[in-house]
């Protein structure tokens, strides 16, 4: 009997497991521009080229583009397949979870309003399509996905909601599986607030992440790489805001200039890695 081809194959349903996990992330979203940095509605899409790699997102009209705030649920799937493939058990791209465990899992809370919320930007994965040549032979064989394949709200016989079901795009899920293109984050990364904030703690947290020296970016080629359509004058503002609140978790930022007088970001981690001192805790609260 001819088997069928794998991509028809059955998919299973991987169940979402509570409990505190260490948080990851997909390194290809830590250093590109895949989400509006806006709380806003964004139309507009990014057309980000640097070198071999391009990248093209659209959104509609309807729900706008994807934010980084919606990748927090991105985050969640990431962290709770490498953690069940870690400990020996069948993952999948097909997701099933309440609202309440992803709600809690992002530091989010679990009002209706918050419910309401988690619903449109599971619409806003969905709607968002990104078209890649990150992971692709040659730039000409984009790879073409949205964040969220298809996703549903689930119920028993008798209408009582269960929950809900989504299915993540290969391209996503494959880059989860590689342990080679996931970091572990800081937990307190759910704390930050703003749009550049949180994208600059990415974007420090992949290319900071042990480095001796710290790393450095003049801001100019940091407003390129974010796709945020702020202009570069107030990109500038933010930033200068954020090395002086010092607000990212586990890295020290500086401001120089470069040797042409531009400005110039410096960052340098400033305590162990996050899954260090996550599994520190953890190892605390299973003595108690």
């Amino acid at each position: 009997m001819r088997l069928p081809p794998a991509d028809q194959e059955p998919v299973s349903i991987f169940h979402a497991r509570p409990g505190k996990m260490a948080l990851r992330d997909a390194q290809d979203l830590m250093a590109w521009p895949f989400f509006s940095l806006a709380k806003s509605r964004r139309i507009r899409p990014i057309d980000f080229r640097m070198g071999e790699i391009a990248i093209r997102v659209e959104a509609t009209i309807d729900h706008g583009m994807a934010t980084i705030w919606d990748a927090d649920i991105l985050i969640w799937a990431a962290s709770q397949i490498v953690d069940a493939r870690d400990k020996g058990l069948r993952t999948s791209r097909m997701m099933a979870a309440t609202p309440h465990e992803i709600l809690t899992f992002i530091g989010r809370g679990t009002s209706a309003r918050e419910y309401l919320l988690l619903k449109a930007a599971l619409d806003r994965l969905q709607a968002t399509t990104v078209a890649t040549s990150i992971r692709q032979p040659t730039e000409r064989r984009m790879h073409r996905f949205s964040w969220i394949n298809e996703w549903k709200e689930r119920a028993d016989h008798r209408a009582r909601p269960l929950g809900i079901e989504l299915v993540l795009p290969d391209w996503f899920y494959a880059g989860i599986m590689v342990d080679a293109f996931m970091l572990t984050i800081d937990h307190a990364y759910f704390d930050l607030t703003g749009g550049i904030e949180r994208w600059l703690y990415r974007l420090v947290r992949k290319h900071g992440g042990k480095q001796a020296h710290g790393w450095s970016f003049d801001l100019r080629h940091l407003h390129a790489k974010s796709g945020s359509l702020s202009a570069y004058k107030r990109f500038a503002f933010e930033v200068r805001g954020i090395v002086r609140r010092q607000s990212l978790p586990g890295y020290r930022l500086a401001l120089g200039v470069t040797q042409a007088g531009e400005p110039l970001l410096t960052f340098k981690a400033c305590h162990s890695d996050p899954f260090d001192r996550f599994g520190k805790a953890k190892a605390e609260e299973d003595k108690l």
